[in-house]
């Protein structure tokens, strides 16, 4: 790091997202809106700061991981937290947040930027990125549809993983022998015939469910929501040179 790269990540770091007058804190409302432990949400804050310094500092576009993109979603709801606080005063540049614009282009560029911000991150804080944070590229922009939902109105029920879907489908037929079996005997084939094209349907159901999940669904860029632009007047970035466009698009740099 430069001296002013040292004295801007000494500002960044020592930035305290909490109101220690508050009840209910920064992190306690990250916490729960993630179903996060406390200390959990206290370290992807520590990971927020890092990547907004990579913002600040770097050339080229990066992105986010989506736990710390759950951050940076909350600190814009702070609004004077975000923009006078922190963008005014802490990093005396504005930092935009940019969702994409969908695509496969896009999922294709943003899948390079995010590879990118983790080589970034190694080489500025001499340190793997947690791989419990920082996830790999493919559970980046896949692990990633959520919905928001009432938890007082709705159970939420884990769907099976690969293991457990094997035991499912080997549990259905070994259903569907007896049941024939059973319809040989007392001849109710057609029944059989009916109950198999029904379980097959729910099958096939199931596998085109998961595989548009798989895929982002719909051509997106595989759930990428979010980048940043540094404001030109301060770095020298602007729309024009292409930094500030899309889900990760940030300019930097002296």
């Amino acid at each position: 790091m430069t001296e002013n790269e040292k004295l801007l990540w000494e500002k960044i770091s020592q930035f305290n997202f909490n109101d220690e007058e508050s009840d209910f804190k920064f992190s306690d409302r990250l916490a729960r809106e993630n179903n996060w432990s406390i200390d959990y949400s206290k370290k992807v804050i520590e990971e927020y700061k890092k990547f907004i310094f990579l913002c600040c500092i770097t050339t080229t576009s990066v992105t986010p991981s989506d736990q710390v993109d759950q951050v940076w979603h909350l600190h814009l709801t702070y609004t004077k937290s975000y923009w006078i606080d922190f963008c005014k005063n802490t990093l005396e540049k504005e930092i935009h947040h940019n969702p994409t614009k969908g695509g496969t282009s896009e999922a294709i560029k943003f899948d390079s930027f995010y590879s990118k911000t983790k080589e970034d991150y190694k080489t500025i804080f001499k340190s793997e990125p947690p791989l419990e944070i920082w996830p790999n590229n493919e559970n980046r922009f896949n692990d990633i549809h959520f919905k928001r939902i009432n938890i007082n109105r709705n159970w939420i029920i884990k769907k099976p993983n690969f293991k457990q879907k094997s035991i499912l489908i080997t549990s259905i037929v070994t259903l569907i022998s007896l049941f024939l079996i059973q319809a040989t005997f007392l001849n109710h084939q057609l029944g059989g015939i009916v109950f198999i094209i029904l379980v097959f349907g729910l099958l096939m159901y199931l596998s085109s469910k998961d595989k548009n999940n798989r895929n982002g669904g719909s051509g997106c860029s595989h759930g990428c929501t979010s980048g940043c632009s540094t404001d030109s007047g301060h770095n020298g970035c602007s729309g024009d040179s292409g930094c500030s466009s899309g889900c990760g698009g940030c300019g930097g740099g002296d």
